[in-house]
């Protein structure tokens, strides 16, 4: 380990640098009791600095990843590193870096909110007692439950439930933020305020893993994401570059519907869909678009709008999966 010299003279070690991946996975694997296979041969990256979205359909591996990752549950195989060390084995030196909300918050219904935060804190043993009201209070503060932090537990809504586990995972900074459907059970403005929270964590240098099943969710505060289904990741990357996979489409906006359908037909736009005024299809080959245009124009058709839409990350999670996808939220 190197060696630094300080400003007094002594020597002092140097810490080794941060790795410049919060999360890797290599051939990670989980088989439960009876065969069901839940996470198949995963290899995950998830860069520092990101907000990093993992997306599928319930029942995808999702939240046993996660549990893999935060060492509540031992993989079957493969490896996972959380902040550059090996986990299950890192947990004592990694978890009081990570705040976490998987599965829903577990509290203690016959606590007030402020309560259940405080026994949360008194739990971490690097927490320093003399500044916990503080922290307790701030944490109330960002998730919006301050009004309500003297109320019980269990008569909190599912949506508050929820601000208070995400208020649980934010009582100190974190190197890295897990949040595993952060926004079950609330309203669309306390969609949009998490959301809002999590761009604000994410600039203040925190890695923000957040897993979701809500398309919408991912588009609006990711960076990065990653694509599950059955089990098996299919794919991974820059959420500009997983929209990209995704084939634009031709959209054609006339009153001719019918015949605008039959010249592009005829010249190689397949998927067609046709509503009242406009028609849209998926372009084969190497189209000539002002060729096109003008093919149109030469049957007859009354043009009023030609173009191509760029890809969706929905369009690409169907191309990839076959699958619909929930894009609530």
């Amino acid at each position: 380990m190197a060696l630094l010299e300080q400003s007094d003279g002594r020597a002092a070690t140097s810490r080794p640098a941060a790795p410049a991946d919060v999360i890797r996975t290599s051939g990670l694997t989980k088989r439960f009791r009876g065969g069901q296979l839940a996470v198949d041969n995963l290899d995950l990256t998830v860069p520092r600095g990101t907000v990093f979205g993992f997306l599928g359909p319930n029942g995808s591996g999702k939240t046993t990843t996660i549990r893999m990752l935060m060492g509540l549950i031992a993989p079957t195989a493969g490896l996972a590193t959380v902040l550059g060390e090996p986990m299950p084995g890192g947990v004592s030196s990694v978890l009081p870096r990570v705040g976490a909300l998987i599965e829903g918050p577990a509290l203690y219904g016959f606590l007030s909110g402020r309560d259940n935060l405080a026994r949360i804190d008194a739990a971490d043993p690097t927490a320093d007692p003399r500044t916990r009201s503080r922290r307790v209070d701030e944490a109330l503060d960002r998730v919006g439950l301050t009004a309500a932090a003297g109320k019980k537990a269990r008569a909190y809504s599912l949506g508050m439930k929820q601000r208070l586990g995400l208020a649980s995972a934010l009582l100190r900074p974190r190197e890295l933020l897990v949040l595993d459907e952060p926004t079950n059970g609330l309203d669309p403005q306390g969609m949009r305020e998490i959301r809002a929270l999590i761009r604000e964590v994410a600039a203040d240098g925190t890695t923000v893993f957040l897993s979701s099943h809500l398309l919408d969710e991912i588009e609006h505060v990711c960076t990065h994401a990653a694509v599950m289904a059955k089990g098996r990741l299919l794919v991974q990357g820059t959420v500009a570059e997983l929209a990209a996979r995704a084939s634009g489409r031709l959209v054609v906006r006339t009153p001719d519907v019918a015949l605008a359908a039959k010249v592009l037909t005829g010249r190689q736009v397949a998927d067609l869909t046709s509503e009242e005024d406009r028609v849209s299809g998926t372009p084969l080959g190497d189209l000539e678009l002002p060729e096109l245009c003008a093919a149109l124009v030469e049957a007859g058709v009354r043009v009023h709008g030609f173009g191509v839409e760029r890809g969706t990350l929905e369009d690409a999670f169907v191309a990839l999966t076959g699958e619909g996808f929930d894009v609530a939220g």
